[in-house]
């Protein structure tokens, strides 16, 4: 462990992946609690439609991720609220449309085909500093606005009806929270890719929601899993030269499987202690 931080792009790794962590475990919190998975889903296989912009114009792909991303994400937004057509049916339709224009800019791109697995599925070893400095600019944004709209977030998150009667602001603050689930997915895709980036923004709130059942406490302990799960993801990629989007979800995983596994002892012996006093 010591040679990692003798390398620049193990460094950067090692940063993108603090910051990443930050940024999922705060929106992750918001999109398990409101029970919108699905949408971030949809935005998140939408973005390869800019992806594939990007190469076709000949532009950064990943910022051309977040333009799409966010304007996918407003759409959903729009029509599932304000048309008749079913909200999965909006999802859905986005999903596909993207993936289809990423396959088709792609394909139009001239010159080389490019190497598409770093963005499908991960690599840390890839990240730039301006790639840094966007995921610093994100997250430092979505924890200031975290820490001073909590209350009014916890309110639409769990009770939209009731964040009526509080602020007059309701509408506009699902589309800021739309619009960084869409920039956290983007800059996510870096660190795990884009078949992969789900994973990191449940797993975590999962897990922390096993041992804990108010909003804060499942955001901050959100945060807590997730670097550990990148970090020990990326040290555990290094070590066995394997890919380390892949190893990042894998450990995540295990660590699931394990808070599970000690969920079920704890209420075990709970359930025996009881037994014997009655």
């Amino acid at each position: 462990m010591g040679n990692i931080f003798a390398y620049d792009f193990l460094t950067n790794a090692i940063m993108a992946s603090i910051l990443v962590s930050i940024a999922c475990g705060i929106i992750g919190t918001y999109i398990v609690s409101k029970r919108i998975v699905f949408i971030a889903g949809g935005i998140t296989h939408a973005s390869f439609g800019g992806i594939g912009i990007g190469f076709f114009m000949a532009w950064n792909p990943l910022l051309t991720a977040l333009g799409f991303s966010v304007i996918v994400a407003w759409i959903i937004q729009y029509l599932s609220k304000k048309s008749q057509i079913r909200e999965d049916s909006v999802i859905a339709t986005m999903w596909s449309l993207g993936m289809a224009l990423g396959i088709l800019f792609i394909y139009l791109t001239p010159g080389y085909t490019p190497n598409l697995m770093s963005y499908l599925f991960g690599s840390l070893l890839t990240v730039s500093n301006a790639d840094l400095w966007l995921m610093l600019g994100i997250t430092f944004a979505l924890f200031l606005f975290f820490v001073f709209f909590m209350r009014a977030i916890i309110f639409i998150t769990f009770d939209q009806d009731f964040a009526f009667t509080k602020t007059k602001h309701v509408n506009l603050f699902n589309y800021l929270l739309i619009t960084f689930t869409a920039l956290v997915i983007v800059i996510s895709i870096r660190v795990v890719g884009i078949i992969l980036v789900l994973s990191l923004l449940t797993i975590p709130q999962n897990i922390a929601n096993i041992y804990f059942t108010d909003f804060r406490q499942i955001m901050i302990s959100s945060v807590a899993i997730s670097l550990l799960g990148t970090i020990g993801g990326l040290a555990i990629s290094f070590a066995l030269n394997v890919p380390s989007g892949a190893t990042i979800i894998i450990t995540l995983v295990v660590l699931f499987i394990l808070a599970k596994l000690s969920d079920s002892l704890i209420t075990l012996i709970s359930k025996k202690k009881q037994l014997k006093l009655n």
